[in-house]
């Protein structure tokens, strides 16, 4: 009966360490998914303007677990080349909260090669990300505010 116990106790012992979760895991943001953006709010040298985006544009950001993507359209126009279709994506670091784009594809090539820090909140399926999106050639220098869905 012993030796049972000396060969199935370090046994159990080994299967419940595989199982076991920390406390940084169960507070670690999971952004993997496909995110519809839902708000937007741009502040500009102290002026505010919001987006509707339901109304007037559609935008998704796609996560997996080192790039993002996002693909953004005006609803209601012609169907033809000026849609204004928009798109870019790259590579991400996520630290805690701090979430940071790597721009390494877009249309415009003075958005390209430039990093966005974001902080984010995530409460159940909503996602909101704030953050200065700052581009010198493009004379841009304001605070962001987003809010996605996730979507199912």
């Amino acid at each position: 009966m012993k030796i049972t116990t000396l060969i199935l106790l370090p046994a159990f012992c080994l299967l419940l360490s595989c199982n076991t979760k920390t406390a940084a895991d169960d507070s670690a943001i999971h952004l993997n998914g496909s995110w519809k953006l839902v708000a937007g709010n741009t502040i500009t040298k102290g002026v505010s303007s919001t987006t509707e985006y339901p109304k007037d544009q559609q935008m998704i950001k796609i996560i997996n677990d080192t790039h993002f993507a996002f693909l953004n359209h005006r609803v209601n126009t012609t169907k033809d080349s000026t849609n204004h279709f928009d798109a870019g994506g790259g590579s991400y670091t996520l630290k805690g909260n701090q979430y940071t784009e790597h721009l390494d594809y877009y249309s415009d090539k003075n958005w390209e090669g430039k990093a966005f820090t974001f902080t984010i909140t995530l409460k159940g399926d909503t996602l909101i990300q704030k953050g200065l999106e700052k581009v010198e050639n493009e004379n841009i220098d304001r605070i962001i505010i987003e809010k996605y869905i996730r979507m199912k």
